[in-house]
């Protein structure tokens, strides 16, 4: 496989976790507000030192489950970016290039692979074992492979877009939703 930006994902709910690398320091940070009983997780992304962007909001159902993804100024139901596609375990969305992509889990390790509409794999998710940081408690490794397919998977909105889906794919695999 060619070489990969390697973020390390805090916690083992995604909906209040961090992906950071020891160099740059936080990229994306996920945080989950309960008001009334409406759950609203929202990602940001760094953007310099002190300065970050929101790039989603995820409301989620009154029941827990999936509701309506807000990615910039597009608004889609969060089952849109986990749909299932009939492989096992598989789940499909479209990128912000209109282009498909699948999130399945690989049939020779833990990871979950993210493939483009070629079958590239372009990242892939790593269950890690525990380990302690400044930021917290790590469980996992993103990792973006910067060659792959098209080689856009770095730029903004697709890298976006993977963080989104992937938090959405792991819910959906821990909770059966």
């Amino acid at each position: 496989m060619e070489s990969a930006q390697v973020l390390s994902w805090t916690s083992q709910d995604p909906r209040e976790s961090s992906l950071f690398t020891t160099h740059w320091g936080v990229l994306y940070r996920f945080t989950t507000e309960n008001t009334l009983g409406r759950m609203v997780t929202t990602l940001h992304r760094a953007i310099r030192q002190g300065r970050e962007d929101r790039v989603a909001k995820l409301e989620w159902a009154s029941n827990g489950g999936l509701g309506r993804a807000v990615i910039g100024r597009q608004i889609v139901p969060m089952a849109d970016l986990v749909r299932p596609d009939g492989g096992f375990g598989s789940r499909t969305f479209n990128g912000p290039d209109g282009y498909p992509y699948q999130w399945s889990p690989s049939t020779e390790s833990q990871d979950l692979l993210l493939k483009d509409s070629r079958g590239n794999v372009i990242a892939f998710y790593r269950p890690t074992p525990v380990r302690r940081f400044n930021v917290g408690e790590v469980y996992g490794e993103m990792h973006f492979v910067t060659g792959a397919g098209a080689g856009t998977v770095l730029h903004p909105p697709l890298m976006d877009m993977v963080c989104v889906t992937a938090l959405l794919y792991r819910l959906v695999s821990m909770y059966n939703l």
